[in-house]
């Protein structure tokens, strides 16, 4: 008998040495299910934030009234129970309304799958704070980076796809922003969150905000607590000062403090009280600008009492 040519035949993968083909195909398929909150937890280190605003208490009349429109998107978490990825306001507004359960769409996803979905998804927003694209954008870069091959180490995304295309310039197109853009929003997120959220409020504008970050953490703590204090913000050429500074290892407090209280171009001639001096005066927490006012008040009846005399 002749023999006959060998067929090597692919081995089965482990998990389907175990499982039934009706088990694989289950676990592939999506469905629409209405899901208790409860078992529903937050995407990992999600970056948008999830306020109580005005935006959120009409999702919630409507929620209440009309109950959620759009279902959320989920993944099945192997320890039991699903995670949040796009629907996090809706989960919030529908626990504002009430409910104990909403509409999701269940689907299973890699952990990069997952990542560029909600990214993607809360993009679309009408208005997001910088720093929320700042964590959204390094999530998503690093996501496919990933995808494109390997791990992304540092802040400079070096890894291209199987088309040879970088994976930032990528990114910028699909979000419509620049590379340097792109990088940029990254930086922000070496801030710390007090210095960050001076951004997101428009106290600090994106260049001088991008070169404060290179400064250390201990000294991005002590730059803004000289800011609380002298009431004032840095320039982009104060920041590019304290950067230098910086890295020539020579920023300390007094050299920050003595940075921030130069007069800036066009500055309109300002009357400072150090703020120590009047601390005694106001209770903990009182912001700047309250006192600022307090003080007005104060001066405009001593000038009343000051007129009643003269009379």
């Amino acid at each position: 008998m002749a023999k006959g040519r060998e067929i090597k035949l692919p081995l089965p993968a482990a998990d389907d040495l175990f499982s039934t083909q009706e088990e694989r195909d289950e676990a592939k398929r999506e469905y629409v299910a209405d899901i208790p909150l409860i078992e529903i937890s937050d995407f990992p280190n999600h970056p948008y934030k999830v306020k109580q605003d005005e935006s959120m208490l009409e999702l919630a009349a409507s929620i209440r009234e009309k109950g959620v429109v759009n279902p959320a998107l989920v993944r099945p978490k192997p320890e039991g129970g699903y995670e949040m990825v796009a629907g996090h306001r809706r989960k919030f507004a529908s626990e504002l309304a009430g409910k104990t359960v909403m509409p999701c769409i269940v689907r299973n996803l890699t952990d990069d799958e997952a990542t560029i979905i909600m990214v993607d998804s809360n993009l679309q927003r009408e208005k997001v704070l910088p720093s929320e694209k700042a964590f959204a954008y390094k999530m998503k870069l690093e996501a496919m980076n990933r995808q494109a091959g390997r791990p992304s180490k540092n802040m400079t995304p070096v890894v291209s796809n199987s088309l040879g295309i970088r994976t930032n310039e990528v990114l910028a197109k699909e979000v419509g922003e620049s590379r340097e853009t792109i990088r940029r929003y990254i930086r922000l997120t070496e801030l710390i969150t007090p210095i960050l959220d001076m951004v997101d409020e428009g106290k600090i504008a994106m260049r001088p905000a991008v070169e404060l970050s290179y400064l250390p953490k201990e000294q991005q703590q002590v730059l803004f607590d000289t800011m609380e204090q002298e009431d004032c913000t840095p320039s982009h050429a104060q920041a590019i000062k304290m950067r230098k500074f910086a890295e020539a290892g020579k920023l300390n407090e007094d050299v920050i403090l003595s940075i921030m209280i130069e007069e800036k171009p066009n500055q309109v001639e300002q009357f400072k009280i150090p703020k120590k001096r009047i601390d005694k005066y106001f209770s903990p927490g009182t912001t700047p600008k309250q006192m600022e006012d307090t003080i007005i008040k104060a001066l405009e009846l001593y000038r009343r009492r000051e007129r009643g005399r003269e009379r």
